[in-house]
Parts: C-alpha cells; structure tokens; sequence
C-alpha cells in the first residue's frame, strides 16, 4: 500500500508541475537583438539644384561608415532601442586667386564626420518563427559635426612662406532617424539586413540638414 501511495503522489507532483509550466507564458520572440554594418550617408550640403530624385543626390555628400544598434523588445512587436552611426568623407579642394606677381593657388584637404547618438522605439515581428521581418523605427537625439582642414598647398610666386597645420571645426544639434527596412532570418540567432532607409534631419545652427542614411548588415 505504501509503494502504492508514493507512486501515485509522484505521478500526482509530476502532473501538477506540468500544469503549472503549461500555466506560464511562452517566450516565442526575441528578447534583445543586436545590429552591426555598413552605413552610407548621403549628407545636405545646403545646395538646392532642383526637385528630382537626381537632384535629391547630387545636392548631397556622399559619406561612409558604420551603424551599430541594440533592442531590448518589450513585446514580440515593440523594442526600445538605442542607435550609433558613423560615417566620414574626405575631398581635397583648391582655389585660384590673384597676386601682385601673378596668380597663386591654394588647396587643402577636408576631413568630415558626421555621428548620430539616437534612440527610440523600433515595431518589428520579433517572433523566432518566420523569414520575412520588415521593422520601423523613430529615434532622436544628437547629432555632431566635425570638419579637419588640413595639408595645405600653395603655388605661385607670392605664396606664404608659412601654412597652417590643421583646423578642426565641430557642431553640435538635434538629430532624428525615421525610417527602417527589411531583415531575413536564417537560424534563431542570426537575421540579414538586407536594406535600410532612414531619414536623418539634423538642426544646427537654425537650418535643417535634410539627410538620408542607407544601410546593410547582421542583426545577431
């Protein structure tokens, strides 16, 4: 009777620990994502030439570098999120002007950054099922400028016989990025991004630079 009772008790704590884990919720989506790759920026100069798409891209400075980001999803469709992108450019300028003995000309190199510290929200279908995994985000915070002019040149019979190293100049401002894109997930632990579009404003100095930000890369 008593090897009877002690077999029915576990069949009987067997069963309520089933229960009980039946009981509690599943977790089918990712709790936290991580995003690294390319970053293209297709910075304002402040030129307006027109109101075509080739337009859109001419006015515009073509800058490259990285975008980091991480996701802590509070529901399988909504994330909080925090964003860092990074891109540089550089392109060599010259002037020609005129001097008591003739003209001199005069170049030099510019050295541009662009940094994005942003964060916000991101809706995407967080579930571990599924391939096609388009999201959106809204995020704002700051942006930041820095220009280095530098290795200066002269030709001309009256040029300065002394040139200037360096000069760095920074600006700080609001910055927003609205946009998103498009993953595709191969295993549980690891999605491609295969595109994304972001609308990154950034205020300075009273004038908004209306940029776009292009990316690609492995969400992990």
């Amino acid at each position: 009777m008593f090897k009877k009772a002690i077999i029915a008790l576990s069949i009987a704590a067997v069963s309520a620990a089933s229960a009980v884990a039946q009981a509690q919720p599943v977790d089918d989506y990712k709790k936290v994502e991580f995003f690294a790759g390319y970053s293209n920026g297709q910075v304002d100069t402040g030129v307006d030439s027109g109101n075509s798409a080739v337009d859109f891209f001419r006015d515009r400075a073509n800058f490259n570098g990285v975008n980091v980001s991480g996701v802590y999803n509070v529901s399988r469709y909504i994330g909080i999120k925090g964003d860092m992108s990074a891109t540089f450019n550089k392109e060599r300028f010259s002037g020609t002007f005129p001097g008591p003995n003739g003209d001199i000309t005069i170049g030099g190199e510019n050295k541009n950054s662009l940094y994005n510290f942003v964060g916000g929200v991101q809706v995407k279908d967080n579930s571990k099922e599924g391939v096609f995994k388009p999201f959106g985000h809204v995020m704002a915070g700051l942006g930041h400028f820095r220009t280095k002019i530098g290795d200066y040149t002269c030709a001309g019979i009256d040029c300065p016989t002394f040139l200037p190293s360096s000069e760095t100049f920074t600006e700080n401002g609001f910055s927003a990025i609205i946009g998103g894109g498009i993953d595709f997930r191969v295993s549980n632990r690891f999605q491609i991004r295969a595109i994304q579009v972001d609308y990154n404003p950034v205020r300075v100095e009273g004038t908004t630079l209306n940029n776009l930000r292009l990316g690609a890369g492995i969400v992990f």
